[in-house]
């Protein structure tokens, strides 16, 4: 019987000091009470319709390996945002209004309190909207009604309450290269013609670092190409609820200390990256 990857990011901590990697902790689904900070009560709700343009900030080692708002443990390496007054989690599609670029991102923390900022970017979703080093930039945030329903009736069902969610939601949206903002979502742009094959259905039992998951075979194997000078590459397609799903991984490793160097690399260079252990009987 084949198994799903088994997450190791908990047991590395104890496995290596030089590991960057945070224990992942479980959150929960929540909208909060009105709580007040520098004299100012703010209001959490669900508001579907929600859409803002402001200030966006980024915030990053400080808060590294935090607690969030809902529970969880602040990966700064991860897609997540922080908003006053969304349900946390939520999906919200983030537009930097001077480059045009997008990306979806789950809300799973509160703030930033600073005047006229209405949303905190993880420093990955900074550096890939294009304005990490400049600190903020003028934003337009949207509610994703679909995306941010399915995740709350997930983690409320039964049986998956206090679950650490791994995103559906997490490949980024980019906007055409000419930089013109998109009104509506778009797919993720597929690069170049069609490419070779590399997609197995099955993945050999050992040590790997998971570099993306996408819902897109052909997305799967542009990113994989990206990642020639990394190492070894797999591309290994799960069905998940009766949707195909193609995970890109590096290696497999002869041991989870012999991947921690590369792990802790490939986060220092901006990748969302996990160790997983492939293993069957």
């Amino acid at each position: 019987m084949k198994l799903k990857a088994l997450l190791l990011t908990g047991l590395l901590l104890g496995l290596s000091n030089c590991s960057t990697t945070p224990l992942k902790t479980p959150g929960i689904y929540k909208i909060g009470t009105p709580y007040e900070i520098n004299g100012t009560t703010y209001y959490p709700k669900e508001d579907y319709s929600y859409k803002e343009e402001g200030i966006s900030s980024w915030y990053g080692p400080d808060f590294h390996a935090g607690k969030t708002a809902n529970g969880e443990t602040y990966d700064m390496y991860a897609l997540t945002a922080a908003h006053r007054t969304l349900p946390l989690p939520s999906i919200v599609k983030v537009t930097n209004l001077e480059n045009g670029k997008s990306l979806v991102l789950r809300v799973n923390d509160r703030g930033p309190f600073v005047k006229n900022r209405i949303i905190d970017v993880s420093k990955k979703a900074a550096k890939i909207l294009g304005f990490h080093r400049k600190g903020t930039t003028k934003v337009r945030v949207e509610l994703m009604e679909k995306e941010s329903k399915e995740l709350k009736a997930y983690l409320l069902s039964k049986g998956h309450r206090g679950t650490n969610v791994s995103l559906s939601y997490e490949e980024p949206i980019y906007t055409p290269k000419d930089n013109k903002v998109e009104e509506k979502p778009m797919a993720p742009i597929v690069y170049g013609e069609a490419l070779p094959s590399k997609i197995s259905t099955t993945c050999p039992q050992g040590i790997y670092i998971q570099m993306a998951s996408f819902s897109s075979p052909k997305n799967a194997e542009t990113f994989a190409n990206s990642l020639k000078e990394k190492g070894n590459i797999v591309i290994y397609k799960i069905k998940v609820k009766d949707k195909d799903f193609f995970r890109v991984r590096l290696g497999p490793f002869p041991s989870a200390e012999k991947a921690i160097p590369t792990l802790d690399k490939l986060k220092s260079e901006g990748f969302s990256s996990q160790l997983v252990q492939e293993f069957t009987y």
